[in-house]
């Protein structure tokens, strides 16, 4: 075996550890909540419930036992992690999340040492492993996004039709969760529990546009809420709102398809770079080293990369057009 074999499986196992570990100390904590839920609500008992129902008492115990940690006050400064995990649906906790970042920055760090390369490499492949899991965060945030944003003309045409058939609103809602997909569906599904729980509708509302920040969902909640208050035909509102939604979704698509050369010819003009790089550093490392030992190479390193982030933010900027 060659040596970059044998380092790539001591990366991929070390870092295979850490998020093992992560995933395993951070404990099925979203289940044990949904379970109490729907005892609470009179759902049906899930796996290894030894009562009927938990008591009040037990339920208020454990909320006052989930305090924020000092590492979470200093992080949620920067940024929201816990609203990140909600809107990305994952279960993890902030001080975990932390831990696999640390862990892949060490590794990083410690990977051009190992592989013999230049140890001026060693922080940016700690920065670039150590920002990974945010990457992989905000991507699988972005996706969930986009599934709820394209089931929500269909959930808003379900709930309209109960509507006409006489159901009441949380019946509506509660039709959204039984009969659609995550994440509409679990979404969905929370509100209607939560107004259950005692929650008013219109807060439950708001709490919802929170977790998933969408503009189509904003005109949604308040269209509801405006009708609670002045009246009026709510279920004719919803389908001129999922007539809209399926229009812009129209155009959206147009535009895709108008962008599509200049997001192709971004992607190769901004990828030939560091293909590059690789290719000559393979061919003749000592070429590539004056980038990092003359002067005039590290000012010429550093240029480069500013020109790439601000072509990036060029092509990005001419064919991301909004709908």
């Amino acid at each position: 075996m060659t040596p970059v074999i044998i380092y790539s499986a001591v990366f991929l196992g070390v870092a295979a550890l850490v998020g093992a570990l992560a995933f395993i100390s951070s404990g099925d904590r979203e289940a044990e909540m949904e379970e109490r839920l729907s005892a609470l609500t009179g759902g049906k008992k899930t796996r290894g419930t030894k009562s009927d129902e938990p008591s009040y008492a037990e339920l208020l115990s454990s909320i006052r036992t989930d305090k924020t940690g000092a590492l979470e006050k200093f992080v949620s400064r920067y940024l929201n992690l816990r609203l990140l995990f909600e809107q990305a649906n994952v279960s993890l906790s902030v001080p975990n999340f932390c831990m696999i970042c640390g862990g892949l920055a060490g590794v990083g760090f410690l990977l051009p040492v190992v592989a013999g390369l230049s140890v001026a490499l060693a922080p940016a492949m700690a920065g670039s492993l150590g920002i990974l899991p945010i990457v992989w965060l905000l991507f699988r945030r972005k996706r969930r996004l986009k599934a709820f944003a394209a089931q929500l003309p269909e959930a808003l045409e379900l709930i309209a039709r109960a509507l006409r058939a006489g159901h009441s609103l949380a019946s509506g809602f509660n039709l959204v969760a039984q009969e659609m997909s995550d994440p509409i569906g679990c979404e969905f599904s929370r509100t209607f529990e939560e107004q259950n729980l005692g929650i008013p509708l219109d807060e439950a509302l708001d709490d919802l546009t929170k977790r998933i920040p969408n503009l189509d969902l904003k005109f949604f909640a308040t269209a509801i809420i405006l009708q609670r208050q002045t009246g009026g035909d709510l279920a004719e509102i919803l389908d001129k709102i999922g007539n809209l939604i399926r229009e812009r979704f129209k155009i959206w698509g147009q535009v895709q398809a108008l962008t599509g050369e200049g997001r192709l010819s971004g992607i190769v003009l901004l990828a030939l770079p560091p293909v590059l790089f690789v290719v000559v550093y393979r061919m003749n490392p000592d070429y590539l080293m004056l980038l990092f030992t003359d002067p005039l190479g590290k000012k010429m390193l550093v240029g480069g990369i500013v020109s790439q982030l601000f072509g990036a933010l060029m092509i990005r900027k001419i064919v991301n057009i909004r709908v």
